[in-house]
């Protein structure tokens, strides 16, 4: 009987220690990270590239609604060309800036032209360029690719009134 209690007693001590017959394995590789489109389309909306203040030096994409106003309330419209960079040397408004988001650029009334050429995206933006430091050129960069080709690995060159950055590709 005394035999009875102790099997009984070892018996789930002796299925916990098999595992109920799972075995271990390495860690299997399945591809890079997921991507998501965060932001609607272009007429809509307006993509600028943050910084997050949580994160060292980590872009954050933050979706700004076009709205044009107009007697009797507002409505939305496409954005005109280097609208996404004038906003993006504005830097964050009152809310973002609550979320803990950040710039890295100097605030400028800025004056910008963005094209698309054959070899990638130019800007010409009235602001010095040079000295800025990695994260303000990424935040330039990406907002750039995004707001002329809604393609994040187009070239950007940007020139500015103290020279020129780039060509550099987006790498958020």
């Amino acid at each position: 009987m005394r035999a009875g209690r102790v099997l009984g007693a070892l018996l789930p001590l002796a299925l916990l220690a098999t595992g109920c017959g799972i075995r271990a394995t390495d860690v299997v590789e399945v591809g890079d990270p997921a991507f998501v489109d965060v932001a609607p389309g272009r007429e809509q909306s307006t993509l600028l590239y943050f910084v997050s203040s949580s994160s060292a030096n980590r872009l954050m994409p933050v979706v700004r609604p076009n709205e044009v106003p107009w007697e009797g309330g507002s409505r939305l419209a496409p954005p005109e060309s280097g609208q996404a960079l004038v906003l993006l040397f504005e830097g964050p408004n009152k809310n973002e800036v609550a979320t803990g988001l950040r710039t890295e650029l100097p605030y400028v009334r800025a004056k910008v032209h963005i094209e698309l050429g054959p070899t990638g995206v130019r800007v010409r933006v009235n602001a010095p360029v040079t000295g800025l430091s990695g994260t303000a050129r990424r935040q330039l960069i990406c907002t750039a690719a995004q707001a002329r080709t809604a393609d994040r690995g187009e070239a950007v060159t940007v020139t500015g009134t103290d020279g020129v950055i780039g060509p550099a590709r987006c790498s958020v």
